[in-house]
């Protein structure tokens, strides 16, 4: 029996994108084991009921595979699982370790990677600006021959998540507006201010209005609960729901997939909702759609501004290189609105 890794250890938006190549493996492979990595901090939760992959593992380079100890200890441990085909869709200098410590016979990874012609047996051009990601990833397969393709992200919810989802949302009444303020990544962030009057817009059209935020930007997401609340009616703010901190990964994805509209930073949450095929209205400022990560299909949509400066970077920087950060500021709550409006309305 065939035996394959995919190891992609990058953040929440860089593992969904990951499941097309996921999928097109099982395409090729019908009876083999096809195990997939990812980050530690509950990402392995949103894939474990996903029936194409066979086990999903967890890297926890802050925890017990932290330093190079914990390294030898993970490279060890992969080799006993005898593998024959590694894929390697992250570029670190651990993960090109890891393909050469797992001694599988087929290691691929991206020409571009630490250590890649030395820790991969064979490599391919990532070809930044000419692919998206989805396509980019499906290049790994080259090595490996012709064969179907997968394009698509399919997210696999689990039943409770499903259930729990559609109670909630059985209480609610008319459309319902997804905000989700908040990005790892401080300059991709859309001011909290103008995520709050597009909340207010919403709940003056009968919508409900749902917060939602990542571990660690509870803080953001209730400044904008509390923009909203402040300049809204009794009747309003009982539309107004705040979940930020409350829901687990498959639970929030489950939640995400109801809504009527998803209005986002540049994030791992964006992934999860137009994969989902959730109307999505998405806020790109240091990153532009270039480089691959836009929202795909129909409903999907990206406001941007145009200045010289775009992009500043694959992730965005900390803060802003020229310390304007025009390319969020001045994106109008009017065209947002303007784009949300048609889509709560579908």
């Amino acid at each position: 029996m065939t035996r394959i890794a995919v190891w992609n250890t990058a953040f929440l938006g860089d593992a969904v994108l990951t499941l097309p190549l996921l999928q097109s493996l099982r395409l090729r492979y019908p009876k083999a084991v096809l195990d997939f990595y990812v980050r530690g901090g509950g990402l392995a939760a949103l894939f474990v009921r996903n029936s194409i992959i066979s086990s999903v593992y967890t890297y926890d380079k802050q925890g017990k595979e932290k330093g190079f100890a914990g390294l030898i200890r993970l490279g060890r441990e992969l080799s006993k699982r005898k593998y024959d085909v590694w894929i390697s869709a992250h570029g670190s200098l651990r993960s090109s370790l890891l393909a050469m410590a797992s001694r599988a016979p087929v290691r691929i990874g991206y020409r571009q990677s630490a250590l890649a012609g030395l820790c991969h047996t064979h490599v391919v051009d990532r070809q930044f600006g000419r692919l998206d990601e989805i396509e980019r990833l499906l290049q790994l397969l080259r090595p490996l021959g012709p064969g179907p393709e997968s394009h698509w992200p399919e997210i696999v919810l689990g039943r409770q998540e499903i259930r729990e989802a559609e109670s909630f949302f059985a209480e609610l009444g008319g459309p319902v507006l997804g905000l989700h303020p908040g990005s790892v990544w401080a300059t991709k962030r859309w001011p909290a201010s103008y995520f709050a009057e597009i909340g207010r817009r919403a709940l003056r059209t009968g919508a409900d209005v749902l917060l939602f935020a990542g571990p660690g930007e509870e803080d953001i997401a209730l400044s904008v609960y509390e923009h909203i609340s402040a300049k809204s009616g009794r009747n309003e703010k009982s539309r107004l729901h705040n979940l930020s901190g409350r829901l687990s990964l498959p639970l929030f994805a489950a939640y995400i997939s109801r809504l009527s509209c998803y209005v986002t930073n540049d994030s791992g949450p964006m992934h999860l909702a137009w994969s989902q095929h959730v109307p999505v209205t998405a806020l790109f400022g240091p990153t532009v759609r270039s480089l691959g990560f836009s929202p795909r299909g129909l409903t999907s949509s990206v406001c941007e501004t145009p200045i010289a400066c775009r992009p500043c970077g694959l992730h965005g920087p900390i803060s802003c290189p020229l310390k304007h950060h025009h390319c969020m500021t001045r994106i109008s709550p009017d065209h947002v609105w303007e784009e949300v409006r048609e889509k709560l309305l579908l």
